[in-house]
């Protein structure tokens, strides 16, 4: 049904532990990728912002616009006299 690439196939042949860990041995590898996003996603900014302060910001906002829906907050407006 599908037609395998000889050379990748032969790349994913190199990487040791096949007998003992079979599909699992490529596990490190996608570990220690997630840890180098996560690291980029804390510490590298873009502009003037990280992926969290976006993040703590946009949480912020729709829990303010949850909160003004539910008429728990009152915008400040004077009163006619």
């Amino acid at each position: 049904m599908y037609r395998r690439s000889k050379p990748i196939k032969k790349l994913l042949s190199l990487v040791p532990g096949k007998q003992r860990f079979g599909i699992y041995r490529f596990l490190p590898v996608f570990f220690c990728l997630g840890g180098v996003m996560e690291w980029v996603m804390i510490n590298v900014r873009i502009g003037r912002e990280t992926f969290y302060d976006v993040y703590r910001r946009k949480r912020s906002e729709r829990e303010y616009q949850k909160k003004f829906d539910e008429r728990l907050i009152v915008l400040a407006t004077t009163q006619p006299k």
